[in-house]
């Protein structure tokens, strides 16, 4: 292997993740190690797969929807897999507004009624 492989546990430290989560994402393919015995080395390939993923979970992406995704690069290339990224992304993008909004709403709400309580006990 060479050096710029990483082994299975560079790569989770490297992306602090455990070990059975960067097997499941072997399972369900969403990543694809080279294998010598019982190890296994990620390419480049695999690094660069890998930081799309752990961006795309924190974005809000499921697993199935990454898997898709990747697979139009691997198919189609990476013009095919930017285009069907962007109406995915602007519905992300969306819901996350949409989520930070709720979230403003409860935090003035909770706001409000710590100081309705606060004034009722003094």
């Amino acid at each position: 292997m060479t050096q710029e492989n990483l082994t299975f546990k560079d790569m989770c430290a490297h992306f602090d993740v455990t070990p059975r989560t960067l097997r499941y994402y072997e399972y369900i393919e969403l990543l694809q190690p080279q294998r010598v015995g019982r190890a296994r080395f990620y390419s480049p390939r695999e690094v660069a797969r890998m930081t799309l993923i752990m961006r795309g979970r924190r974005f809000g992406f499921s697993l199935e929807e990454l898997r898709q995704w990747l697979q139009i690069y691997d198919k189609e290339g990476s013009t095919a897999q930017m285009q069907a990224w962007i109406p995915i992304a602007q519905e992300k993008l969306a819901l996350l507004k949409q989520q930070q909004e709720d979230i403003k709403g409860a935090i003035t709400d909770l706001s409000t009624m710590i100081d309705t309580i606060s004034a009722e006990l003094s």
